[in-house]
């Protein structure tokens, strides 16, 4: 019997689903982040971990598997992979591909892909075109990361005079310990570190909460 195995690993999670040459999924499992840029060796150890999930007993070494992960688009990133899976067969792509063949099929249209990390994807003509997915450092606008470093580079700033402090900055940077374990924090945070952040700030009425969330509903928008 024919095995397919197909992945989407982002900057929080990785899934893995085992399925038939009919579509009848077999198994699932999930593991933690899979981004293979940012944490190669990470990545490839929650890519390992999905898949035994999904797979169980059956040998990894006869599967063909696709992979959509985040990324894929950075230089060597996907080739080394490719030789560190023990699958038969392997196909990967960034996560902005799959999520637009998985949401479209061969349909026109837009996807956009927000969540640890962002990307974005326009679908015509069997033609795909990607904006953005370059990573926190470089982009990933609107994403839980990109407002999560947003919240905390504005509470620096508050600090420094050049906007009021509020009360969620503040308590931002109580609980980081103050601006050097709030610097500290930066240093070592991956993506996902950031983006647990998000959720207060996308709940919050704060008015520097709603100065982030203004400007990455503006990013967003223009990407659209």
């Amino acid at each position: 019997m024919d095995l397919f195995l197909g992945i989407d690993g982002g900057g929080t999670g990785c899934r893995a689903v085992l399925a038939d040459a009919s579509g009848h999924i077999l198994g699932r499992g999930e593991a933690g982040p899979a981004n293979i840029a940012s944490d190669f060796t990470g990545a490839l150890d929650n890519i390992l971990a999905a898949t035994r999930l999904a797979c169980g007993t059956h040998d990894l070494t006869t599967l063909s598997a696709g992979l959509g992960l985040a990324g894929a688009n950075a230089a060597g990133a996907s080739d080394r992979l490719a030789q560190a899976l023990p699958f038969a067969r392997s196909a990967i792509e960034t996560d902005a591909i799959t999520a637009v063949r998985g949401a479209l099929g061969a349909a026109d249209g837009i996807v956009a892909a927000i969540g640890t990390g962002s990307v974005f994807a326009a679908q015509r003509g069997g033609q795909v075109r990607q904006i953005g997915g370059w990573g926190l450092v470089l982009g990933d606008e609107g994403s839980g990361a990109w407002i999560g470093r947003a919240i905390l580079s504005a509470a620096l700033r508050a600090v420094d005079g050049f906007h009021p402090m509020t009360p969620l900055l503040a308590s931002l940077i109580e609980t980081h310990g103050g601006t050097a374990g709030t610097v500290g924090f930066s240093l070592s945070a991956r993506p996902g570190d950031f983006a647990r952040l998000a959720p207060q700030v996308i709940d919050s009425a704060d008015p520097a909460a709603r100065a982030v969330m203004d400007h990455a509903i503006t990013d967003v928008a223009a990407a659209i």
